[in-house]
């Protein structure tokens, strides 16, 4: 049992729903976590995955989360709507949006499952990194204000044109990352997380241009007790892209658990404006 002095962490305020009505939950955006325009997207998608997580016909555990960013979210009050659309013996998929003055400004669809034993392999391969404890906290001087929420230490590819040590992968990022303050992992700050990555064509190029995610795909590959075990250690995500062009990157990254379990991928597309 929490108890009632616990200070709530800065994420669960920001993801926090009140039920309304059957899948109607009534949410508010977080100073804490606020970008350049809008809230930060991971909470925006974390807070959607709480509608279906809140559900009382859900089942299983998070599969996959698609996240479409359809109008800047306004700073203030929101709806979240949910309702599983359809629900196999092991399967559920939904559909989530949130809702300002009526309006749709981002929607989901989501897949949970009742994951069993089968055979398993991985093969992404765990990178050899310097670890967190040998790396400084970066700078949050001059970024938004949601960075402030994360411990971010960079083993290579940060930002705004600072010494990459691999030209061939000009835009790769390989950072460890964790809630901060400590919290321990679950599947909605890993959905935060996933979002955590700087924008890939600030890492390429020194240059700030105007970028906004137009949407973002993740795919939980670890079930919530392997999560638990991850506890507030931090997680090492690895990111890149593979194509810039006519006003539109991807972005694609890998998050890790300090033991070398593959937890999560994510993939976005990302609009950009010159």
């Amino acid at each position: 049992m929490t108890d009632k002095n616990t200070p709530v962490h800065p994420l669960d305020q920001a993801v926090a729903l009140t039920p309304t009505d059957s899948g109607r939950w009534q949410g508010a955006t977080s100073p804490a976590y606020a970008n350049m325009v809008g809230p930060f997207g991971g909470t925006t998608g974390a807070t959607l995955l709480n509608g279906v997580l809140c559900h009382e016909q859900l089942l299983g555990e998070p599969l996959s989360l698609t996240v479409n960013f359809a109008a800047p979210v306004a700073d203030g009050d929101f709806e979240v709507v949910a309702r599983p659309v359809r629900t196999n013996r092991n399967s559920q998929h939904w559909w989530i949006e949130m809702l300002q003055g009526g309006e749709t400004v981002a929607f989901a669809t989501a897949v949970t499952a009742r994951r069993r034993e089968t055979w398993a392999s991985t093969e992404s391969s765990f990178p050899e990194v310097s670890p967190a404890s040998e790396l400084s906290d970066a700078s949050k001087e001059g970024r938004p204000r949601w960075t402030r929420n994360y411990d971010m230490r960079f083993v290579e590819g940060a930002l705004m044109g600072e010494p990459h040590p691999h030209p061939d992968y000009p835009s790769r990022s390989r950072v460890w990352m964790k809630d901060q303050p400590a919290r321990p992992l679950d599947f909605l700050s890993l959905s935060a997380l996933c979002d955590a990555f700087f924008p890939r064509i600030y890492v390429r190029r020194p240059k700030l241009v105007p970028i906004g995610t137009v949407s973002l795909t993740t795919y939980f590959h670890a079930t919530g007790e392997q999560l638990a075990s991850v506890g507030t250690e931090p997680v090492l995500g690895v990111a890149s892209a593979n194509h810039f062009g006519q006003g539109f990157f991807d972005q694609s990254a890998e998050v890790w658990s300090p033991g070398g379990e593959l937890l999560a991928t994510t993939h976005q597309v990302v609009y950009f404006k010159e």
